[in-house]
């Protein structure tokens, strides 16, 4: 899915960004507006630590960015390795059994070199 997929363009919201009716929080981008949900999230002490020493050190603006970034980065590696964890779970000689269903009737058919 594109980044632009889901945006809702010339959205009229509120001076403060909320839309009250839907929960929304929008941020301007490009001429669009791009809604963000807020929501709440806990933390190991020390992946917090991390967290805020990635903002202190400049990598990302704060840690929202920081959180959003990564959460989409997974999201991404887990559609990417689908194929694999699908393939992972074929039985090896079940599949060999299908590829070879009928072989040996062909083998019989080839000509002789």
């Amino acid at each position: 899915m594109s980044i632009r997929e889901g945006v809702k363009c010339y959205v009229k919201v509120t001076e403060s960004g909320l839309d009250t009716a839907s929960g929304m929080t929008y941020r301007n981008t490009k001429r669009c507006v791009m809604p963000k949900a807020k929501i709440a999230i806990s933390l190991a002490e020390q992946t917090l630590e991390r967290l805020d020493l990635l903002v202190r050190e400049k990598t990302f603006p704060n840690r929202s960015q920081a959180i959003e970034t990564a959460l989409a980065e997974k999201l991404d590696r887990l559609d990417r390795t689908r194929l694999a964890r699908e393939c992972s779970k074929l039985d090896p000689a079940q599949e060999k059994e299908l590829a070879e269903e009928g072989f040996s009737e062909e083998l019989s058919r080839w000509p002789k070199y």
